[in-house]
């Protein structure tokens, strides 16, 4: 199930895959906490460019650390700035405006490894070209923002992310896509995300290691 053609594209933030998801650490021995990290890009990314999401956006902070994640539709640039998640995404939502100024842009966490295509097609649909966001599972964070066609992303992203996309005038969706609400930032939430269906990278690489 494609997305509407009318989304320009995605901006994905990464950081140093062992630096990032630091709740995450004991899934896995420490020494694969960075090969997890990418498996959980790597199927997000999967997931958005089967939806047909035409240019995503990988911005940073060790490109080369990430540069595995790179294919077709998916361009990894450099994070550059003060360094913190929303500068990350505005950079990127630059980048995308300057193809396409008047188009839904959008920013997706790297942590959804069971994300269903139909899950993120359904989001950017009922959106319908007004700025919203889908809460995560806890409904505290945010793991889809989108513009309004042709707006800022204006991005809240932070603790308590949900409620300050909600202030900020962000519509919240509230549809049953428990794929594109299911974020991993810790042991119990990759659980969860298997019970879904995690993507083929994710799902290799925690058999491999014999997690249960």
């Amino acid at each position: 199930m494609p997305v509407p053609v009318e989304i320009s594209g995605l901006i994905v933030p990464m950081k140093q895959p062992r630096a990032g998801k630091s709740r995450l650490r004991g899934a896995v021995d420490e020494r694969d906490h960075p090969a997890l990290v990418l498996a959980l890009a790597w199927d997000t990314l999967a997931a958005v460019t089967a939806a047909g999401v035409p240019r995503v956006v990988v911005v940073a902070a060790d490109p080369a650390a990430v540069s595995g994640l790179r294919r077709p539709g998916v361009e990894i640039v450099g994070e550059r700035g003060p360094g913190d998640l929303n500068s990350a995404l505005r950079q990127g939502e630059a980048l995308l405006r300057e193809r396409d100024p008047a188009g839904v842009v959008g920013a997706i966490q790297a942590d959804l490894p069971a994300l269903r295509p139909a899950d993120l097609a359904a989001a950017v649909a009922a959106a319908d070209g007004a700025r919203a966001f889908v809460a995560d599972a806890e409904g505290t964070g945010t793991t889809l923002l989108l513009s309004a066609a042709g707006g800022p992303l204006d991005p809240r992203f932070g603790p308590g992310s949900a409620p300050a996309h909600a202030q900020s005038g962000a519509a919240p969706l509230a549809l049953a896509v428990p794929s594109l609400r299911r974020d991993v930032d810790t042991p119990a939430d990759l659980a969860e995300a298997r019970e879904l269906g995690v993507g083929a990278r994710t799902r290799a690489l925690l058999r491999a290691r014999e997690v249960a």
